[in-house]
């Protein structure tokens, strides 16, 4: 099983260049975030076509995820549980049926920017309403990934200019803490399970010429229940989509899985 993450910064704007990728690589699985489209709107013909179900979480003009599955898709939750006044769309998750059944947990944490201040203070209350959602799902004892845009940096290796980030949220103390809170868990960095190479990054700014200095980071992850982990045969960074028509600033990121 292919499964992929990708924050795609806008469906109307990747209409075009989200096909392409489909089409050339793939995947099983897809969580798509930053849909930044209600639920109507989606153009979900698009996909029905290629052969996908089609499951989203749509908000207008901002955030929304989605999963677009090969593989029947059961049990679909919308919305991070902890918080019923939370009306961001930020989280979906749904049960992939292959050969064996997986528990995919699609989500866009906050930004949390500036910092500090309200956004940063969301964005720790939402990791840690991730965290119990997290151990909640671990005690099933099943496979589940939680993939996604983290908004994290976690740690020095996954900056190419980590001076440059220093004072933002996606590397300040607080958030690389509650990054590591849930790795303790017992969960598995899928693309550092198998890479430990620097230079390795899934953003790259529109400005200031990131994309062509390769100043870029790494901050969508796939973190893997102890039984997904057991499962993983490769994972990887689609780089290449960065260089395309119209691209997103975020790149996929996925997973191979013995499922």
């Amino acid at each position: 099983m292919k499964l992929a993450t990708f924050n795609i910064n806008g469906i109307k704007a990747r209409i075009e260049a989200l096909p392409t990728w489909l089409a050339a690589q793939q995947p099983d699985v897809v969580c798509l975030q930053e849909i930044k489209s209600v639920d109507e709107a989606f153009p979900r013909d698009i996909f029905d076509a290629m052969g996908y179900h089609v499951e989203t979480h749509g908000q207008k003009s901002f955030n929304g995820v989605a999963i677009l599955s090969k593989l029947p898709l059961e049990d679909v939750t919308r919305g991070l549980p902890g918080d019923d006044s939370d009306e961001q769309a930020r989280w979906i998750e749904a049960t992939v049926i292959g050969k064996r059944a997986i528990r995919v947990c699609g989500l866009y944490l906050p930004n949390g920017n500036p910092a500090p201040g309200p956004k940063y203070d969301y964005k720790l209350a939402w990791m840690a309403r991730m965290e119990a959602r997290a151990r909640a799902l671990l005690a099933l004892e099943e496979p589940t990934v939680f993939c996604g845009d983290y908004n994290v940096i976690p740690q020095d290796i996954d900056a190419a200019k980590l001076e440059l980030w220093q004072t933002d949220a996606l590397a300040l103390p607080g958030s690389r803490a509650a990054f590591r809170r849930l790795l303790a868990l017992g969960l598995t960095d899928a693309f550092r399970a198998r890479n430990q190479s620097p230079g390795q990054y899934s953003f790259w700014d529109y400005q200031a010429g990131a994309w062509e200095l390769n100043n870029g980071i790494r901050i969508d992850h796939l973190l893997l229940s102890p039984q997904a982990a057991d499962l993983l045969r490769d994972a990887q960074i689609d780089k290449q989509v960065r260089a395309g028509d119209k691209p997103s600033d975020h790149v996929p990121v996925w997973i191979d899985l013995d499922a």
